[in-house]
């Protein structure tokens, strides 16, 4: 493979700090890299000194003379003078970009619904994002560099980048380097990944997930050196203690090994451990919309944004939200939370309910943008009983990703990452037991989101969340439904393929069915068409089925709710083996949920509900 460009021995120091300290790598035709690592370690700007949009403080960046680099910074402005159109093609007349299947296809999946004769300063952030991608797209690169092309796109969107990535050239043609904390697009469309971490860059070959498990095998190797380390390093502080025998010139060398030994220890990394947080206990009922229609806010009378949808949370239950933009996603949470009512219908909302909202905007931290961390979580509590063992706030904080250093960071000064985990955690102090996050993976990077969602799967209230991040929908949501514009929430058995499957077919003007009829059902799922030609023996046998479902469900809440506080309890006493057990049956009652949940339907379908 011919090589394309490179940069050898790149360094880029802050102040005090190097973020990147004599890297060495190249790009060549086929690569096709996506660069992973947290918040703040130096992807953008690695990418910025390959594209040769800034110089590092020392090595250099080649390219052969005739490869062209096409770039998307996150912060790209387009001109603002400019109409939609111009800014994309130029002041190329239609019939001329028209004729160009590569052109059209771009502005089919990214542009369709923007309107091409409005002035770019008039679209909203996601629009301009996606008309400058599409203008980058429509030109003729041999290398693409993305950062964070995914912001802003919904599921649609991202799922049209990954096949145009994909088919843009042949196997050993072209290369591109994207930034992106969407693990999907990842796995979708990389073949190598790059992680940049304590100012060094770690290659991997394949995807997101081929880099996690290389990656836990070399954490694992790594492991074992550093348990032989740790036994001698217990050795040598244990012959250090023995006494008066010791002071002397022998021992003095040793002192100066043990010191070299534990002064060679690396910091832990980060960690959340908040799926101990205490929850509220939750009744028998959560929230129910039941029949609810609600008017277009500020629209004319009759014109609806949701149609007499019916939707019940059961205890437990964890939904996943998607749809086209507009359809309603926020305001449905907006909804359930309480915050605005229907034009007709009801939300039921059980007694013992606590709600929380993570919104997009980190605006809730605006009233403590001049407090530091530690201050922002005493407000809340001084201490916490997490495992059935006091913590202070902070230690709490400290547990949840804060280092001693960060806990006294003003609010103001804190990265996007950092204000969205600390907006999480203000949350989860409250106990809630109804949690809702609207695009929870807004400024994370890939590490931090792998330790949301591993907090969120020891959670036990209800969670609803809404996100175009399908890795993130399909990781810590059960099942999913779709909004799709027309006032009507849907069903998703087969998840966000599904999902894509019914926008295709709505696209292409063809009629929905199976999977998209308009939900009417409970728990959060779909009920299917009435059926006609049921016998009312029939309908008795599914009513008694139905009744004896809903009851074995109730009983395999209470055992996972058992089991939760047991793992809780083997959490803080370190009995990993006890862990493991636990979590098999959680597994097996997830299955026997699943198969019940799926007679259920099968009732509902028989009785037309």
């Amino acid at each position: 493979m011919a090589h394309l460009l490179g940069g050898e021995n790149l360094t880029v120091s802050y102040a005090t700090r190097t973020v990147l300290d004599g890297i060495t790598l190249g790009l060549e035709e086929g690569d096709r890299i996506g660069m992973v690592g947290r918040n703040g370690d130096g992807k953008s700007t690695l990418m910025r000194l390959l594209a040769l949009r800034s110089t590092p403080d020392s090595g250099r960046v080649t390219k052969r003379s005739e490869v062209n680099i096409g770039y998307l910074d996150q912060s790209d402005v387009l001109d603002g003078d400019l109409t939609v159109g111009a800014a994309i093609v130029g002041d190329q007349a239609d019939y001329e970009w028209a004729r160009n299947p590569q052109i059209r296809e771009v502005m089919g999946g990214l542009v369709s619904d923007v309107d091409w004769h409005a002035n770019v300063h008039a679209l909203s952030g996601g629009q301009k994002r996606r008309v400058a991608l599409a203008k980058l797209l429509i030109e003729d690169h041999d290398v693409i560099m993305l950062d964070e092309p995914t912001n802003h796109l919904d599921v649609e969107g991202v799922a049209w980048l990954s096949r145009h990535l994909k088919t843009r050239w042949r196997a050993n043609q072209g290369a591109f380097l994207v930034v992106t904390h969407d693990r999907w697009f990842l796995d979708e469309v990389c073949n190598k990944t790059w992680e940049i971490h304590d100012g060094i860059m770690d290659p991997f070959e394949g995807g997101y997930a081929a880099y996690v498990l290389a990656r836990a095998e070399r954490d694992r190797a790594a492991s074992v050196m550093e348990g032989k380390r740790q036994q001698l390093v217990k050795k040598e502080l244990a012959w250090l203690r023995r006494g008066a025998p010791a002071r002397t010139a022998k021992p003095k060398f040793r002192i100066e090994a043990a010191n070299a030994l534990i002064a060679d220890v690396p910091e832990p990394r980060d960690s959340m451990a908040l799926s101990k947080m205490a929850t509220a206990r939750q009744g028998k009922d959560v929230l129910d919309l039941e029949h609810v229609s609600l008017d277009f806010l500020g629209g004319d009378a009759g014109q609806k944004l949701f149609d007499n949808i019916t939707l019940r949370l059961a205890p437990g239950e964890r939904l996943g939200l998607v749809g086209v933009n507009g359809a309603g996603k926020t305001t449905l949470l907006k909804l359930l939370n309480g915050e605005i009512q229907p034009t007709s219908g009801k939300v039921k909302r059980g007694k013992t309910v606590v709600t929380a909202v993570l919104t997009q905007e980190v605006k809730e931290l605006d009233d403590v943008e001049d407090l530091r961390v530690i201050e922002v979580i005493e407000r809340e509590k001084r201490s916490f009983n997490v495992g059935g063992k006091e913590f202070s706030a902070g230690q709490l904080v400290e547990q949840l990703g804060f280092t001693n250093e960060k806990q006294w960071t003003p609010v103001k000064d804190l990265s996007g990452g950092e204000r969205r985990r600390l907006q999480l955690l203000r949350l989860l102090v409250g106990e809630p037991n109804v949690l809702m996050l609207d695009e929870p993976t807004n400024d994370l990077d890939t590490d931090t989101l792998a330790a949301v969602e591993d907090v969120l799967d020891g959670w036990p209230g209800t969670l609803v969340v809404v996100s175009h991040d399908r890795y993130l929908l399909e990781r810590v949501t059960d099942h999913q439904m779709a909004l799709l514009g027309d006032g009507k929430i849907r069903a998703l058995p087969r998840g966000v393929d599904q999902y894509l499957e019914l926008r295709e077919g709505t696209l292409a003007g063809s009629t929905i069915t199976g999977g998209g009829n308009p939900v009417t059902g409970a728990s959060g799922s779909s009920a299917p068409a009435a059926t006609s030609g049921a016998s009312e023996a029939e309908k008795r046998d599914a009513r008694k089925a139905k009744n004896r479902i809903d009851r074995q469900l109730g009983k395999l809440t209470q055992q996972e709710d058992k089991i939760h506080a047991q793992m809780v309890k083997s959490t803080a006493d370190n009995d990993f083996d006890a862990m493991a057990e636990l979590n098999k049956k959680l597994k097996a009652l997830a299955e026997d949920r699943e198969a019940l949940e799926l007679e259920w339907l099968e009732a509902l379908e028989v009785l037309g509900e």
